[in-house]
């Protein structure tokens, strides 16, 4: 399994058990808002380099 499917298959467990922990429009907040507040942290560079990285992934 590679590491991209392992953090996948994280992400979808830790979506399942913040549903049923959390009430819904929660949840909805932590799983859209953690990854959109991370990439806003990022340097402009570092934003231009993993646009760069995933257009190349998309492309094989």
């Amino acid at each position: 399994m590679s590491n991209r499917a392992k953090v996948a298959v994280g992400g979808v467990a830790v979506g399942v058990i913040l549903l049923w922990l959390l009430p819904f429009w929660a949840a909805l907040l932590v799983m859209i808002g953690v990854p959109a507040g991370a990439y806003l942290l990022l340097d402009s560079s570092q934003r231009k380099r993993l646009r760069r990285v995933s257009r190349k992934e998309l492309r094989r």
